[in-house]
C-alpha cells in the first residue's frame, strides 16, 4: 500500500465527516425553527360535578361486601408478609413496626412504647374497617409521610382477609358490618 492510497482513505473519511456535519448545519440555516418563549402546552380541563361524584363514590367502598370476600385462614397466610415487621401475638412486643394485637378500632398511633412517625402520631383517627382497608391498599398514599415501607395489598380478597385476621387477634373482636 503506497502513501497515495492512504491519503485517499484519510481524505474520504474527512469528507464524510465534513459532509455529515455540514448537512446538519446547512439544514439548520435552511429550516430555521423559532423556539417558543414558553416551552410546553397549556391544557385546560373542565371538571363537571358528575366526574367528582364518580370519583368520590369510587373512594367509598362497600366494606360489608369487601369483608365478605375475606377468610381468616387466608388472612393468616397473607399476614406472613406483615410478620417480618409486626407482632400479632397477645402480649407480643414491638418489632420494626408496632405490635398489632388489638389494632382494630384503637386510635392510630396509640401504642405508648413505640415511636411512630409524625404523620401517624398526628392522624387522629381510629383503625376502623375503612381506614385499615385504605391503609393496606398503599400505606404511603393513605397517610402521607408515614415511615412504613410496605407497598400494599392490591387484591381485595387479601386485604379483606388480613382485616378479618387482625380483628380476630383481639381481646374483643368487633362484629362485622
Amino acid at each position: 500500500m503506497d502513501s497515495f492510497e492512504i491519503n485517499k482513505i484519510i481524505t474520504a473519511i474527512f469528507l464524510v465527516v465534513l459532509l455529515v456535519f455540514g448537512v446538519g448545519k446547512i439544514s439548520d440555516v435552511i429550516f430555521e425553527v423559532k423556539k417558543p418563549d414558553v416551552e410546553g402546552y397549556k391544557v385546560e380541563a373542565k371538571i363537571d360535578s358528575t366526574t367528582s361524584e364518580l370519583a368520590s363514590s369510587e373512594s367509598q367502598i362497600d366494606i360489608a361486601a369487601l369483608l365478605a370476600m375475606g377468610d381468616i385462614e387466608h388472612g393468616k397466610k397473607v399476614f406472613k408478609k406483615c410478620a417480618a415487621c409486626h407482632s400479632i401475638k397477645q402480649g407480643g412486643g414491638n418489632k420494626i413496626g408496632p405490635k398489632l394485637w388489638n389494632v382494630m378500632f384503637r386510635p392510630v398511633g396509640a401504642i405508648s412504647d413505640y415511636k411512630y412517625s409524625k404523620a401517624l402520631s398526628n392522624y387522629k383517627k381510629d383503625w376502623n374497617w375503612e381506614e385499615m382497608n385504605g391503609f393496606l391498599i398503599k400505606p404511603s398514599t393513605w397517610i402521607k409521610g408515614n415511615k412504613m415501607g410496605f407497598a400494599g395489598l392490591k387484591k381485595e380478597k387479601d386485604r379483606a382477609s388480613v382485616i378479618l385476621y387482625l380483628n380476630q387477634n383481639s381481646d374483643s373482636p368487633q362484629q362485622l358490618p
